[in-house]
């Protein structure tokens, strides 16, 4: 794959301070792309511009991004925080900043435009929860979804695996939006990711949970091994995939399938 498209393009990476976000950034600027980079905290990267915003703060993201008039010409949407941090904080940066932070950025994106959103096979069940997700994720605002959640958590489930499956759904619903202005929306979803996430998910949990989602290719992935799919997507060599979700997760989810689990629709 040529990826030398990229070169002088201007491009935001969130979660770019570390994993898939730090991998992608830190390759997109050896193409010669004009990387902006969005997390907490500022990576060693040589990044064109940078800005601090907790994507679990809609006040900073509208802060950072409300008034930009940058034109964009792709998003990477890579920040995540994980499973066993407070549920609300979780909802917060997984789906509720995350759309936020794309709804602001899209209004600076014209014809050819582009945006990739790095889900999680914990959000892989989304199609047998439409109802409830549809309910969710057609709450506009960032505050009311988080309210809605706060009075629905037992319904709802997990903050990690919901954000997710509603992330998933958004984009999905995004994608037959947006198209007609000629921006594509796709999703990818890895599975274990060498990164200090799963580092933290390792010592958390019992061994055995961790190691299942290896299964069958016996390893997780680099973060390296995530970057190739979401430049492809991002590209125009992927000029007619739209509403697409690239598993990339080493063949768990197609094991989990054909046994009858998650994945099933």
């Amino acid at each position: 794959m040529d990826f030398t498209e990229y070169n002088g393009k201007r491009v935001i990476v969130t979660g770019c301070s570390s994993g898939i976000g730090g991998a992608t950034a830190k390759a997109l600027i050896g193409l010669g792309a004009e990387v902006h980079g969005v997390s907490r905290r500022r990576p060693d990267l040589d990044l064109a511009a940078f800005d601090s915003v907790d994507l679990g703060d809609p006040e900073a993201i509208r802060a950072a991004f409300a008034d930009r008039d940058e034109h964009v010409d792709a998003v990477f949407n890579c920040a995540g925080l994980a499973p066993m941090f407070p549920a609300a904080d979780v909802l917060r940066v997984n789906f509720l900043g995350t759309r936020l932070f794309t709804e602001l950025v899209v209004q600076n994106m014209s014809e050819g435009g582009a945006i990739v959103t790095t889900s999680s096979d914990g959000g892989a069940a989304w199609r047998k929860r439409l109802p409830l997700l549809t309910e969710f994720v057609a709450v506009e605002s960032f505050e009311d979804g988080a309210a809605w959640y706060d009075e629905r958590e037992s319904e709802a489930g997990h903050a990690y695996a919901f954000g997710k499956e509603a992330l998933n759904l958004w984009s999905m619903q995004q994608s037959s939006v947006l198209i007609k202005r000629g921006i594509r929306v796709n999703i990818t979803t890895p599975g274990a990711v060498r990164t200090p996430m799963l580092d933290v998910i390792e010592k958390t949990y019992p061994p055995e949970l961790a190691a299942a989602t290896e299964r069958p290719i016996g390893r997780a992935s680099t973060p390296e091994e995530q970057v190739v799919p979401l430049l492809f997507l991002n590209s125009s060599m992927a000029s007619y995939v739209n509403g697409a979700d690239l598993v990339v997760d080493g063949g768990y989810g197609a094991m989990e399938s054909a046994a009858g689990h998650f994945f099933n629709v």
